[in-house]
Formats: structure tokens, sequence, C-alpha cells
């Protein structure tokens, strides 16, 4: 059956949307137009995860029901969506997945009931009862352990979250728990013999390292006097499900698992299994306790899970209210056309990287792309048929008796020179899409663009309009371009459908590119003699000076500015930095307080070790994660505190010094195995990585 089935997370109704809603959102939507152009049935689903106490909480500090609380918060992602293109009526999600819908009820209590009528792996009832006790954070909707919160100062204060720095409220009572710790052995098989399963594989080797490190069962109820606003627990009213375990069975029950009338109208057996498209944030929830469930319940495994960056500020920051850094969707939504943004977030972020937002970049990245470059190319090729052909395609052939003629100014009289060029290029942008390099396939799009623009550059159509002898040349020339526009509206179309819809209309074709499989496309086939229509701009070129002065008086006071110089608080007095957190880099910095023997330094196992990946940790400002050789087998995964300082991506192949008999601990819920050796200096702390000036082996030893 060729369909295909895409998901972004569905959203916690608790708050607006903002830039990470909508970059996932508009991955999911180029993906599923994607599909659709290439006659793929395709089903596209975003939503809204509407139960907990968060949503009580909400509501009742509101004023209102917890499903009025919903609503309200589900009103402004549907205006999101819809201004930004992304909704049905503009060719976008086929369902905005709410939990509160009835047939979600069903479907969760049919898999509820199969999995506790299961066994697990160990031959175990994957769902018992039992009593739990423990910190639980509402924001996260999670449970916390004790290296995942910060202890209270003061006694008698309960600890606070390390993500939201809110008190943490103490649960002790009756709950029903999933036996997670049953199924270590058959999720580490899933990783093994499908190494696509969760990607990218720095996140696969994440997720492999946090289930080898040992499972624990999972609650998945609460007593419903403590949390009323869920889906009930089958046969036992007075638990309430798990506000996750909840949430992630929406991407099968909103294509008819657990109830014959969506199923009628989707179709799970038609659909399923989906590509999972979530932030790093909640990998652990999609890659390890869905595929649990999911095991458990005897349904087959989602497709993939694919985890992408977070969007940082120019300055390589996290995103905040306090800093003044954020990105506001209603500027960005005023301000810049919609395929300008969705070309930017695509072009600009390496999927599975962190990447840097900005309305500078975008602007330049707008001008020079976009206005100069796709727009150009557009612009100019259209105008000069309209001038010089009578606002008609031209034919493409040169006769036998001009091409000596076209020879002498340069044109290369061979059109399979340039057809085989895009061809290549198409071959590629499609490879590079199904691997979901959206970068690298624009790039590639936009060689195309630079081969068409020089074309015509070298060719000086304005000059061979000028001499009569050469006018099957410049038709040749401006037919070529004509052609290569019309195969760019077809590449593009899912990254930009306005837009392209746009050229292809001025070219003059019938239809709309989203018809055209992009596999398909073969060269000549624009019809000599189509008249084309007005040419209109398609990117007008942004004044960067004006755009950024209306974008800073648009935004919402924050005491800060809104340029993409450092974030200054505007009134508040000058502050320190905050040294690096201690054992940041499991260095600190002393003086030399006491000597010691050479049998203690003996102890200490130094190591040279390369750094193969480096990664931000989700709302963690200063620590990256690390993954680096140091001769073993496997690399080790070691934290360090350096992300304030270090560009991830350009530590990645760097020779550093790790202390590898270090006892494992953890820090935000990873372990680090291992230290990185590095300097401290300056009154901030500033640390500096101890590295190599000449080759040195991994594994080789420090002495």
């Amino acid at each position: 059956m060729n369909t295909f089935y895409v998901t972004t997370p569905i959203y916690y109704a608790n708050s607006l949307p903002h830039l990470g809603h909508l970059y996932t959102m508009i991955v999911a939507d180029t993906i599923a137009r994607a599909k659709r152009q290439r006659g793929i049935e395709t089903y596209f689903l975003t939503g809204t995860d509407e139960h907990g106490i968060n949503i009580e909480r909400a509501a009742q500090k509101a004023g209102r029901t917890p499903k009025e609380q919903a609503d309200y918060v589900v009103s402004y992602y549907k205006k999101m969506t819809a201004e930004f293109g992304l909704d049905t009526a503009h060719g976008g999600y086929d369902i905005f997945m709410r939990t509160t819908e009835p047939f979600h009820y069903e479907g969760v209590s049919e898999l509820w009931r199969r999995i506790a009528k299961s066994k697990t792996p160990k031959g175990n009832d994957p769902i018992y009862k039992g009593h739990y006790e423990g910190w639980f954070c509402a924001a996260c909707a999670e449970y916390k352990t004790e290296d995942e919160y910060q202890k209270p100062k003061n006694e008698g204060e309960p600890p606070t979250c390390l993500i939201h720095d809110t008190p943490l409220d103490r649960v002790s009572e009756e709950s029903y728990f999933f036996r997670l710790s049953d199924y270590d052995e058959a999720l580490l098989s899933v990783y093994e013999t499908r190494p696509d399963f969760v990607r990218p594989e720095s996140r696969r080797n994440e997720v492999i390292s946090f289930v080898r490190g040992g499972l624990q069962d999972l609650s998945v109820s609460r007593l419903k006097t403590s949390v009323s606003w869920g889906v009930p627990v089958p046969d036992d009213p007075a638990h309430t499900m798990y506000v996750w375990f909840d949430a992630l069975i929406n991407y099968i029950t909103a294509i008819g698992f657990g109830n014959e009338e969506r199923q009628q109208k989707v179709g799970f057996d038609r659909f399923w299994p989906a590509l999972h498209l979530v932030g790093k944030d909640i990998l652990r929830f999609h890659a390890v306790y869905w595929p649990a469930f999911l095991i458990a319940g005897g349904v087959e495994l989602p497709r993939a899970v694919v985890a992408h960056g977070m969007w940082l500020d120019p300055n390589g920051r996290k995103m905040s209210k306090t800093l003044g850094n954020t990105i506001e969707l209603d500027v960005l939504q005023k301000h810049f056309s919609i395929d300008a943004i969705r070309y930017f977030v695509l072009r600009e972020m390496v999927f599975g990287q962190d990447g840097r937002f900005g309305y500078e970049a975008l602007i330049d990245r707008s001008n020079s792309d976009l206005a100069s470059g796709l727009g150009n190319l557009s612009s100019r090729t259209l105008t000069m048929i309209g001038k010089y052909c009578d606002s008609h395609v031209p034919s493409g052939v040169i006769p036998e008796d001009k091409l000596l003629l076209a020879k002498r100014v340069g044109v290369d009289t061979d059109e399979t020179t340039l057809a085989g060029f895009i061809e290549t290029a198409r071959d590629q942008f499609g490879l590079h899409f199904q691997n979901l390099a959206f970068s690298r396939a624009l790039e590639t799009a936009w060689s195309i663009v630079s081969r068409a623009d020089k074309m015509i550059t070298d060719a000086k159509p304005w000059d061979l309009a000028k001499d009569e002898n050469q006018k099957h040349t410049l038709a040749a020339v401006l037919f070529r371009a004509a052609e290569t526009l019309r195969w760019l509206t077809v590449l593009l179309h899912p990254v930009m459908p306005g837009a392209s819809q746009a050229i292809w209309n001025q070219l003059g074709l019938e239809g709309s590119p989203a018809q055209i499989d992009p596999t398909k496309l073969k060269w000549g086939e624009l019809k000599e003699g189509t008249a084309i229509g007005d040419v209109q701009p398609i990117f007008p070129r942004i004044d960067k000076a004006k755009t950024m002065s209306e974008i800073n008086a648009d935004q919402k006071p924050t005491g800060v500015h809104a340029t993409e110089a450092d974030a200054v608080p505007g009134t508040a007095p000058a502050t320190k930095p905050e040294p690096p957190m201690k054992h940041a880099t499991e260095a600190d910095a002393v003086g030399v307080t006491s000597f010691i023997e050479i049998d203690d330094f003996a102890k200490v196992d130094l190591r040279v070790g390369q750094v193969l990946s480096a990664e931000r940790i989700p709302k963690a400002d200063k620590l990256l994660l690390m993954k680096v050789d140091i001769g073993e087998e496997q690399p080790r995964q070691i934290l360090a505190g350096i992300a304030q300082y270090y560009e991830p991506e350009k530590l990645v192949g760097r020779k550093v010094v790790i202390v590898a008999n270090l006892k494992p601990r953890k820090l935000r819920g990873y372990e680090s195995q291992g230290m990185v050796v590095a300097a401290s200096y300056g009154e901030e702390g500033r640390p500096v990585i101890a590295t190599f000036t000449e080759d040195v082996p991994n594994g080789a030893r420090l002495k």
C-alpha cells in the first residue's frame, strides 16, 4: 500500500505556540507535501495534549474549566497554523488531534486492556498496582529522580525542577505501574536490528545508553482525587491515566485504533506505522516508553523516531523571555513571507543539530538567496521573454546553420549539458530530501539557480537582442532559463508552496507543481508558444534597517534590546557572568595548596580522546553532551559544562584529554563516563580545553 504517515508531537496545552512548535510543523508539512507530490497517499498529524494536573492548575488560575482552558490554547494554535499556511485549508495537516476527543478515550482504553492481558518478555504482568512515592514536576509531566532536581536550600522546602525552576510536588499514593524494566532487551534489540529507528545516530546512541543504564518501572496512573482531568483507567474509575501514556497513544487513535468510526474514516491499517518528528527534549518518551507500550500491546512499532535540535539565538544562547531573545510568531508573520520563513528554517538548521535564528539573519538570507537568487532568476527570465519574445515561451532549438554564431558568443550549443547538470542535481536533491537533509537539498537546488544565472549573465541576452542573426541564440538561452524555472518550481514546491505556484503561474502553466512528480520531470517539456502570465516580483528585497526598526518597535517590552547584539538588561545593574557550574568540565581552577606523591598521580588515568559528536542538552545552558573515542570498543559519553564557551560543531574531530577512570555520575538524567580536562582562568572561570599540537593516537595514556 503506497501510503505515508507523518506526525509532529502533540503540544501540551498549557502555553501558547512558539518557534519550536512552528519549526516541527513546517518540517512535517514539507515532508507531507513532498510525499503527496510523488503520488503517495499521505496523512499528516499535529495537535495538542490536553490532560493532566498542569492543565487543571492553569484552568483554575484563569477561572476556566480544564476543557475551556484547552479550547482557549487550541484556538491560538489553529490561528497560528492558518496564518502560516499549515492548516487543512492551505494543504497542511489532515488532523489537528486533541486528546479530549471521545474516540481517543476509546482507543487509549483499548490499548490499556491489551497491555494488561499480555505478558512481558520475562513472563510478568506488564501492568500491576503498587504504591508510588516521589517527586513530580507538573510542567514536565514527569517524575524526577534525585539527579534530576535541585535540592532545597532550606530544610522543609520541596526541591525544584532543574528545567523549570519550579517546586516539585510530593506524590505518595496508590498507582498502576508499567513494568518497563522487563523491556530493556526487547528495546535494545529494536535499536540494533533497526539502526534507523532512532535518528540521528547521536540520539540513537543516547537512547541506547539510557536503556543500558537500567530501566525503572513507570507509574502510569494517578488517583482521581489527585488528578481528575484525564482518561479513566479501564475498570478502575478511581484512577486516571498518566498524561504521557494517554498522549503517546494519540498517534494511533487518530487514525482509527480502537474506534470503528475513525477506522472507516482514515484507517489504522492503511497508514500505520508513522514517522515521528520530535524535539530532542522529548526523545526518551518517544524512543523508549512509546515502543515499549506498543510491544506490550502487540502493535507494530513506528517507522522511525527522528529528533531535531533546538533553536538558539544568533549568539548561540538558549532563547528565553528573561534574555529577551525569543522569536515572537506574530512579529515573524507580520514582517516576513511564509515561504521566506519556511526556506530559512529548512536551510539554516542542519536537521538533527541545533540552529541559530535571528531576524537579521532571516533578512540577510531572504535578500541573498531569495530576492537576489531565485526571485531574480524568475524576474529577469520572464521579463526578457516578455520584452524580446512577445510574452511567449520561445523555441529552445538553435538551427544547424546558426550553431556557429551561438558558439562565437560563448553559448553552449548542446543543451544537454545544462539538462544533464539539472537532472543530476534533481536526483541529489531527492536523496537529500529522503534523508531529511533539507539544508543540503536546498544547497543543491541553489546550485541550479546559480548555474542558470551564470548562463544568462555570460550569454548577455540584452546584447543578443540587438543582433538579428542571434535571435535563435537569444530564444534558446531564454527557453533554457524558463525550463530551468519550471524544474525549480517542482523541486521547491514542498519547501515554498506559495512562491513555486506563483512562478508556475507566471510561466503560463496550468495546474500546479504540487501535481508533478519531480522524479518524472523530463527536459524540454515546456511548450514553445506558451503565453506567460503577468510578471510580478516573487521575493521583493527587504530593507534591513527599516524592517529591523519596525521589528524592534513591535517587540513586546522585555527590558532588553531586541537586536541581535548581546541582550543587555535595560535598567538592571551590571553583574558578573556566572562562573562555570562546579565540575562543569570536572576541573576546578585551584591554586597549588598541597603536594601529592607520584603514587597519587598514578591513580589518575589520563587518556587521549577524539570528539566524535557534541550536542547541547535541552534546557541546560551550560552542558554539552559529547561522544569521545578513547580507543575503546565503544565511545564514551561525557558531559562538560562548556556550552557557553564552545560551539558543539567546532569541537567535532578535536583531540582532548580525558580522565578515564573517574567514577560515572549522572547530570540532568545523562550519565557522564569520564571528564574532559580544561584550564580555568579569569574572574568568570572561563574553561579552555587541553589539547595537542602533534598527532597522538586515541587512547594513548598521559604520564
